[in-house]
């Protein structure tokens, strides 16, 4: 079964129907007997720092040095970014050296061969993890919620603006996959990530649905709460105005200015909206699933977090490799650049934590998730490479550890097996 302390698979994905390496003989080379995986590489690619206590699962992958052929950034119209131009009839079969994350000049067409293989390793981990919200119970939720005394005041408070948050943050994210990186990601095994990536996001955006609708929730007042609510309303602005400039259609990502505009939108997006901003809403419902409170809703939040740990390492995966393909773009300048954001990233954050929480919960408050945010941002700032801006911050919540490891055993008759795989992952070993 699926190792959730290693949610990139067993190692048992080369075969044909999850993903067999691909073969990179030129035309006329004789065949070889199958190579090992690359030095230094193990079943989950490349290693990234460990991943911290808070989420496990899905390590990120140490990004591959970029080869000498290519090292320059190519020129506008050298490769088709968008693979609708028109097909060059005759055009050489493309290398693993013409593959780039940004300005390729391989067809981004064509899948084969790969040269990311952790990118196409978080695929097929999405396809395993596949779940819909409504195989979760809320039976219990719905009566806890309806029960006047169920719940205290401040419960409900804290519930209603985690959902608030949630519920359009998920729409926010897919649009920026859809509408931005997917177009200037010109490498396809990162591609059919991004595709899979943006279908969770829906089934993400599904989950809050079903938990307004299951409660007899007011669905204008969660789905509206970011135009109404100043900690959120601050929050969500500040991730959109990381793509205005992505937004004009003109964006040119061959040129230092472009390129680094959209590797501000990157650490935006996937290390602060989805490495950092999800984690405080995450520690509130599943702090209540711990006490055996709305227990539907923090097992979604499970599956959401499990989800969102692969995000968030494929997104600092092509942000360091995007660094190592171009390294004038990781300047002095815009490295402080990223701290600074970061750490304003932070203090939205901590003003959230205090306005969903102003008189905490048991075993729960503002100043806890303060810390454990800035135990979050040093943990981003290290896997990207920067300097902790609050050293020696110690994880306040260890549990979340463990209530991440989805790898229990449940009763199949009362909830949903949450060892679950698709069948083609499934080992009867």
């Amino acid at each position: 079964m699926l190792n959730w302390d290693n949610p990139l698979g067993d190692g048992k994905t080369e075969n044909p129907a999850t993903g067999r390496r691909a073969d990179h003989r030129s035309a006329g080379e004789p065949i070889e007997a199958p190579a090992g995986r690359p030095e230094g590489e193990g079943k989950d690619g490349p290693s990234q720092p460990a991943p911290e206590p808070e989420a496990q699962p899905a390590p990120a992958a140490t990004p591959q040095p970029a080869t000498a052929p290519s090292a320059a950034p190519v020129t506008p119209g050298e490769g088709d970014a968008t693979g609708l131009g028109a097909i060059e009839v005759g055009a050489a079969r493309p290398t693993v050296e013409d593959k780039r994350m940004i300005n390729a000049r391989a067809d981004v067409n064509q899948l084969l061969p790969l040269k990311y293989h952790w990118a196409w390793e978080k695929y097929l981990a999405g396809c395993n993890n596949h779940w819909m919200p409504t195989e979760v119970a809320m039976q219990a939720d719905i009566a806890l919620w309806k029960d006047p005394n169920g719940l205290t005041d401040d419960e409900r408070f804290m519930i209603m603006r985690n959902l608030g948050f949630f519920a359009t943050s998920e729409s926010l994210v897919a649009n920026n996959i859809v509408l931005g990186i997917y177009r200037h990601l010109t490498n396809p095994e990162c591609r059919q990530y991004l595709l899979r990536q943006a279908f969770e996001e829906a089934v993400h955006t599904h989950t809050f649905q079903y938990i307004v609708d299951s409660l007899g929730l007011s669905e204008g007042e969660v789905f509206n709460m970011y135009r109404e609510v100043p900690s959120i309303t601050d929050k969500a602005a500040w991730a959109l105005e990381h793509t205005r400039n992505l937004e004009t259609g003109q964006h040119d990502t061959s040129t230092t200015e472009g390129a680094q505009d959209f590797l501000r939108d990157l650490v935006a997006f996937y290390v602060v909206f989805e490495g950092m901003w999800f984690y405080t809403g995450f520690a509130q419902i599943l702090s209540m699933g711990r006490r055996n409170k709305m227990t539907g809703i923090a097992e979604q939040y499970q599956y959401i977090m499990r989800d969102e740990s692969i995000h968030l390492n494929f997104g600092i995966d092509v942000i360091n490799q995007i660094k190592i393909e171009n390294p004038e773009l990781w300047s002095e300048a815009f490295q402080k650049e990223c701290v600074a954001m970061l750490v304003e990233a932070c203090e939205l954050e901590v003003a959230y934590a205090r306005d969903t929480m102003p008189n905490g919960i048991l075993g729960l408050n503002a100043d806890m998730c303060e810390q454990y945010m800035h135990f979050i941002t040093n943990r981003r700032l290290q896997q990207l490479g920067l300097p902790e801006q609050w050293p020696g911050t110690e994880n306040p919540f260890p549990w979340m550890s463990e209530v991440v490891d989805l790898n229990k055993e449940k009763n199949f008759f009362e909830t949903r097996v949450t060892e679950y795989q698709t069948g083609g992952a499934l080992s009867w070993d």
